[in-house]
């Protein structure tokens, strides 16, 4: 083999690998939350790919307004208020009763 398809060969496969590497950090930004929870970072499934709220932080914001966002209701973030101890199992379910209530009504 040639030197300089040697050259041109590693140029390509350095391409490949950065472009990998960029669409994989996409792809992981696009299915899931990191949510903050003060110093940690947790990571949440997305129902669906996209961009809403893939960085969301917890402290300072009341539970009510947290379990309020419809999409990170729907990926399961009372669970995560429950796993961390923000809230209880039965105050998630009232939560999660409410909106409910408020989806049938509409």
């Amino acid at each position: 083999m040639r030197s300089y398809e040697k050259g041109s060969i590693m140029s390509f496969l350095k391409k490949i690998l950065t472009w990998g590497s960029l669409a994989a950090i996409l792809y992981v930004l696009l299915s899931y939350h990191f949510i903050f929870v003060g110093k940690d970072v947790k990571l949440l499934k997305k129902s669906q790919l996209t961009l809403n709220y893939t960085f969301y932080s917890i402290p300072g914001k009341t539970n009510r307004k947290i379990i309020s966002i419809d999409a990170l209701r729907k990926d399961g973030i009372a669970d995560l208020l429950v796993e961390i101890g923000r809230i209880s199992p039965e105050q998630r379910d009232m939560f999660l009763d409410q909106y409910q209530k408020k989806t049938d009504s509409e």
